[in-house]
C-alpha cells in the first residue's frame, strides 16, 4: 500500500497549487485522470492581468487583452480596457507550468490514473483506491485528501459529505486561426444565439482564437453542440469578425453553477476549486480564484501538520467565506435570473452595460458587488418599475 500524508484527487489548477505550496517534508501524490496535465483544455481561459501578476504567473502564458465588447441581437457595449486588463490563458501552458512549481516538492505525480472511492479510518487517516490505466487498482493510505476533482466532486461524494451539483454550466468551444483577427480583443455575446448562456469570443497567445457557446443545464434543454451549429449557420459570426474554417480543435468542459457553500473543511477531507464551486457566478471564470485558494490552503494545512492543531484551517475556510460569499450569492440571484432572458432583455440588458463605466464593467465581470453599486442597481430596477 502507497502512503502519503496528503492525497491531492485532480490536478488541475487547484490541486497543483496545492502541491507547490505545501512543506517541503510533507509527501504528497497527485491523482490526475489525463494522461497529461492540461490537456484536454476545460476551460476558456479569461481572467485578469492583475491576478495574474499578483500570482506570479509569467507573461508567457496568457495573451494580453485591452478591448472587450458586448455583443446582443441588437444591441452592443464597446469598451477600451485601460486599468484593470484582460488576458486569456495558455491553458495547457499554465497547467504544465504549476505542476513544475512543486517538482522539487515531496510530490508524486500519477497521470492517466482515476480515483475509485475512498474510506474514512477511525483515527481519521484515509484509504483511497485508485487504478491506473496500465497498473491497475491499488490502495493509498493518506492523514488528509483533498477533492480538486472540479464539478464531480468525486471525493465529497465517497465519503457521504455532498453530491455532483444538479445545475452546471457546460460549454463547447472551436480553437482556429484567423489571421486577420485583431489578437487584443475578446467579445462576450448573448441574445437569440445563445439563450440561457453566452458565448465569446477569445484570441490566444499563440496566434489562434477560441469561439465558444456556453448554457446552464437544466434551465435549457439545448446542448452546447446544437447552440454552436445554430450559431454557425446564423451569419451572426460576420458581425463579430470571425471566420471559422472547415478545420479546428474542440474543447469542451462543465462548471458548477449552484449557490455558493462556505462550508469546505470536513476533518481531514478539504475540497477547492471547482469543487468548492469558485468559478464566479456571472462570468463563470475561477483559475484565478482556484490557483489563490489552492496554495492559500497548501500553506494552510502545512501549518497544521506541523503544529497538530486545526484552527489553521479553520481560519482557512472562515476567509474563503468572508472573500466570496456575499458576492457570489449575489453573482448566484443575477445568473438564475438572466437565464430565463429573451433577446428583448439581453439588448436592454447590454443597452445598460454600456452605460457603466470600464471600472463598473470589470467589476461586473468578476462579480464584484459593493455597496454603491447595489443601492444604484437598486435605484434603477425601481425607476424601470415606476416609469417604464
Amino acid at each position: 500500500m502507497r502512503s502519503c500524508d496528503v492525497l491531492i484527487i485532480g490536478g488541475g489548477p487547484a490541486g497543483l497549487s496545492v502541491a507547490s505550496s505545501l512543506s517541503p517534508d510533507i509527501l504528497s501524490i497527485i491523482v490526475h485522470q489525463d494522461s497529461e496535465i492540461g490537456k484536454p483544455v476545460r476551460t476558456s481561459g479569461g481572467s485578469f492581468l492583475s491576478d495574474m501578476r499578483a500570482l506570479s504567473i509569467p507573461e508567457k502564458y496568457y495573451q494580453l487583452i485591452d478591448r472587450l465588447d458586448f455583443y446582443s441581437d441588437k444591441s452592443e457595449a464597446l469598451f477600451n480596457i485601460e486599468t484593470d486588463k484582460m488576458v486569456v490563458l495558455d491553458i495547457t501552458g499554465l497547467y504544465q507550468y504549476l505542476a513544475s512549481l512543486s517538482d522539487d516538492k515531496s510530490r508524486e505525480l500519477l497521470l492517466s490514473t482515476k480515483f475509485i472511492t475512498t474510506e474514512q479510518q477511525a483515527d481519521g487517516s484515509f484509504i483511497s483506491t485508485i487504478r491506473g490505466r496500465k497498473s491497475g487498482e491499488e490502495t493509498i493510505q493518506s492523514k488528509y485528501i483533498i477533492d480538486a476533482t472540479g464539478w464531480q466532486c468525486a471525493v465529497l461524494g465517497a465519503l457521504g459529505h455532498g453530491r455532483k451539483p444538479d445545475r452546471t454550466g457546460i460549454g463547447t468551444e472551436y480553437e482556429f486561426e484567423q489571421s486577420d483577427y485583431p489578437m487584443n480583443r475578446a467579445i462576450l455575446f448573448v441574445g437569440s444565439h445563445v439563450l440561457s448562456g453566452y458565448g465569446w469570443v477569445f484570441p490566444t497567445n499563440y496566434n489562434r482564437i477560441r469561439l465558444g457557446v456556453g448554457v446552464i443545464k437544466p434551465d435549457t434543454d439545448e446542448s452546447p453542440r446544437d447552440v454552436m451549429n445554430a450559431l454557425l449557420a446564423s451569419g451572426f459570426l460576420d458581425k463579430l469578425g470571425v471566420k471559422v474554417p472547415d478545420d479546428f480543435e474542440t474543447n469542451s468542459g462543465i462548471i458548477p453553477s449552484v449557490a455558493f457553500e462556505e462550508k469546505v473543511i470536513f476533518g481531514n477531507m478539504i475540497r477547492v476549486g471547482d469543487s468548492a464551486n469558485c468559478a464566479t457566478p456571472i462570468a463563470g471564470e475561477g483559475i484565478r480564484i482556484a490557483i489563490e485558494q489552492g496554495r492559500l490552503l497548501g500553506e494552510a494545512l502545512s501549518k497544521t501538520i506541523a503544529q497538530k492543531s486545526p484552527s489553521y484551517l479553520q481560519a482557512y475556510e472562515k476567509s474563503y467565506g468572508a472573500k466570496y460569499a456575499r458576492d457570489y450569492k449575489i453573482g448566484f440571484w443575477a445568473n438564475q435570473r438572466i437565464t430565463g432572458y429573451k433577446p428583448a432583455d439581453w439588448d436592454k440588458s447590454v443597452r445598460r452595460i454600456n452605460s457603466l463605466s470600464e471600472a463598473q464593467m470589470i467589476q461586473l465581470l468578476r462579480s464584484r458587488f459593493n455597496l454603491k453599486s447595489l443601492l444604484r442597481t437598486g435605484f434603477l430596477h425601481l425607476k424601470r418599475k415606476l416609469f417604464g
